[in-house]
This record gives C-alpha cells, structure tokens and sequence, in this order.
C-alpha cells in the first residue's frame, strides 16, 4: 500500500476512511466524424459543476450498501439510469490525490470501475443524464464523450487532454486508454506531447485576458 493502491478489501477494511466510487463506461463504434474519420470507441466523461472532468459516480457508505450498489444509486442520480455494476468492473483503488478539493488525500479512498456496454445503452445514457437525471445542471453540467481521434494534427484527443481534470481522472483514462487497447500508445504518447505544448499556448491566452480585466476593473 506503499504506493497509495489498494485491493478492494484493503480499502474496505480502512477505519475511517471516506469511499467513493467512479466508472468509465464505453462502448465500440462503426461511427465516423464527416464519414471518413473512424470513431471506434465511445468512452463517456462527464462535466462536474466545478468546471472540471470527471468520470460519473460519487460517494458511497460502505455501512449500509455495497461499493456496487453505491455506485450505481450514483449512476441513477447522474446519468438517469441505474447501471448494475459487478465486482468484476473493478479495476482499482487508491488513495485520493493531495490535489483533490476539500479533501485530505489520506482519508479519501477513490475506487475506479470500467464497464463496456452496447453502443445503444450508450446513447440512452446520454439521452437519460441531460432529461431524467436528477442531478443534470446542479452536481453534473453533461456528459461528454472523449474523442480518442486526432483531426488535422492536433484537435480532437490532444485538445481534450489538455483541459482540467479532477483528481486522477486524467490518469484513469489514459490508463484505460492502453489497457483496454483503445487507443496505440505512440498515438496517445504524441496526443499527450500536443497536450502540453497547448497549456503553454493556453497560459499566454490566459494571461492576456487577465490583464485585460485588470483595465476593466480600473476603469469600472
């Protein structure tokens, strides 16, 4: 447990520790963007209200519902339907980074499913979560879906990793990227490379627009 990883049971027999449960759900696709570009897989994140990208699921209380059934109460609260999910969807668990908001990394334990399911449920999530789910437009802004193609050298993966995550989101997807075979490393190697470099673009935008509400807030 050096590492902050954990087995299920270990996290399970944590005394005092917080839980909290999140999936990644996805799915093939014959799909293509404009009819050339073939899509391949469709892998859903979500928009949190704090602006940042997550991946669907939330607290659990391991005292009265199992990890599973957690989860999924979460689900029907998030994306309007409430997926079974198994143990076996489990792929880990870990304490929550020091970086994560209003939480002390050492008694916050993060466990982190996967789950394939058809393209058409796939599509029924994204219809559910922005009409029935009861938590659209306060705790969930919408799903999204992660564009694992490059279109005209950067856009598409490059430009998605390169926005906010929360916690280690960032670090489950590309994790599950490789190992669920959806994406070739060099491709996603060169796709986080792009990344980079666009956060270094991005805070030159950024600072601009801070200096330029700096003379608003003068002339105000």
């Amino acid at each position: 447990m050096a590492s902050g990883k954990m087995s299920r049971a270990e996290a399970l027999e944590c005394s005092g520790c917080s839980q909290a449960c999140h999936v990644m759900l996805y799915s093939d696709t014959k799909s293509q963007l404009f009819g050339k570009t073939p899509i391949k897989h469709i892998v859903l994140m979500q928009m949190r209200f704090d602006g940042l990208l997550g991946f669907p699921g939330g607290m659990v209380k391991p005292s009265e519902e199992t990890l599973e059934a957690g989860l999924s109460r979460e689900l029907l609260e998030e994306i309007g339907i409430a997926l079974p999910i198994s143990v076996e969807d489990h792929v880990e668990s870990c304490f929550a980074p020091a970086s994560l908001p209003s939480f002390s990394s050492s008694r916050l334990i993060l466990h982190f499913y996967v789950k394939k399911i058809e393209e058409e449920l796939i599509r029924e999530v994204e219809k559910a979560a922005a009409s029935t789910a009861s938590d659209h437009g306060l705790e969930v802004l919408g799903m999204v879906r992660v564009p694992l193609y490059t279109y005209r050298r950067e856009a598409g993966l490059s430009y998605f990793l390169s926005h906010s995550f929360i916690g280690n989101a960032r670090s489950q997807l590309v994790r599950s990227l490789l190992r669920l075979h959806l994406v070739a490393p060099d491709k996603l190697h060169e796709a986080l490379a792009h990344a980079l470099q666009m956060h270094a673009r991005s805070a030159k935008d950024l600072q601009a627009a801070l200096t330029y509400t700096e003379a608003q807030k003068r002339d105000f």
